[in-house]
């Protein structure tokens, strides 16, 4: 997740200037122009959180030319935030910061959890046997750093973790964090004996576990992982509903677009008020969510929501909608 000096040629993929986009050529320069101020503000915002979400944008959008912004982040004074840089700095295989990346894993020695996103980099970078610090930490006791560890696991391409996840899994002293983690990191690496487990979740009586299943079995990408997730695209609860768009969306299906429009259509994302945990402001999940489903789904339809979205007071609704605007504009 980089945060670039944007001095860069728009461009802009066909569609974006075709009648029925719902927003003008025009409009879509101006939108993204608005997306890469929003995230560069976000790059040195106060606020931790935002920090490490826009962060996450600048990866996730491909937004190399903000990686030495992203570097600078692995000195921030708190732990979640420079953790959150070296996963963006390995997601985008940032060669040049690979000398600077081996000095934290080797003098980094009292957090476990920043050690371990800098053996991701070092593995993203070609430099293999780094992946078995996370192999090697994931029994620890310590919960934010067995799941961690299994996040990590989940997005380095090679089938021996399986073994560490699945034990991960398993095991009694594994916090609910940490079971959900390891079941979206098995479904990450193809390994379809999790579908039956990750079920289990879309028929939870909790939103959250259903938002977490819509997600594992995602990443789990088959056409019965698809079939379950198009199930709760008519669920109760609207975060849900969305998060099955998104979801979708991210696979090619556009089954969803009409759960995004009707949200904002009927003004739904006001009056939602899910609590995921993180105590946000009223509506704030829901249209984080529908953002993403934006972004996702990819349809022009869609695009002028993200106008609204980018005006929100939240700092993390105008990153969600940066990033979808990102995605939606091209790299």
């Amino acid at each position: 997740m980089s945060w670039r000096i944007l001095a860069l040629l728009l461009v802009l993929p066909a569609w974006m200037g075709c009648q029925g986009s719902g927003i003008s050529r025009t409009g879509i320069v101006g939108l993204r122009t608005k997306a890469q101020q929003v995230v560069i503000t976000g790059l040195s915002d106060t606020d931790p959180r935002v920090r490490a979400a826009a962060v996450e944008v600048v990866a996730s959008t491909g937004q190399i030319q903000l990686a030495p912004m992203v570097l600078s982040l692995t000195r921030d004074p708190l732990v979640p935030v420079r953790f959150a840089a070296l996963m963006a700095i390995g997601q985008m295989q940032y060669a040049p910061a690979r000398m600077q990346v081996r000095q934290i894993f080797d003098q980094i020695q009292e957090d476990i959890n920043v050690r371990m996103a800098a053996s991701y980099v070092l593995v993203r970078l070609g430099e293999s046997p780094y992946a078995e610090y996370p192999r090697k930490m994931i029994s620890s006791t310590d919960q934010t750093v067995r799941a961690n560890a299994a996040m990590i696991l989940g997005r380095i391409p090679d089938k021996q973790s399986l073994k560490p996840l699945y034990w991960a899994l398993e095991d009694p002293g594994s916090s609910p964090q940490v079971i959900m983690q390891a079941m979206e990191s098995i479904a990450m690496l193809g390994d379809t004996r999790i579908y039956n487990k990750i079920w289990t979740r879309l028929i939870s009586a909790y939103a959250d576990d259903r938002i977490a299943g819509i997600r594992a079995m995602g990443a789990l990408g088959n056409a019965q992982a698809r079939a379950a997730i198009k199930a709760l695209l008519d669920d109760e609860v609207l975060e849900v509903r969305l998060c099955a768009a998104a979801e979708l969306g991210r696979l090619g299906d556009r089954s969803g677009i009409q759960v995004v429009k009707e949200a904002f259509e009927r003004d739904l994302l006001s009056t939602t008020a899910i609590d995921l945990g993180t105590g946000p402001a009223k509506g704030e999940v829901a249209k984080v969510i529908a953002a993403t489903a934006i972004g996702q789904i990819g349809s022009p339809d869609l695009a002028r929501y993200l106008e609204l979205l980018l005006a929100d007071p939240s700092k993390l609704v105008q990153l969600a909608a940066a990033k979808a605007a990102l995605q939606m504009t091209g790299p």
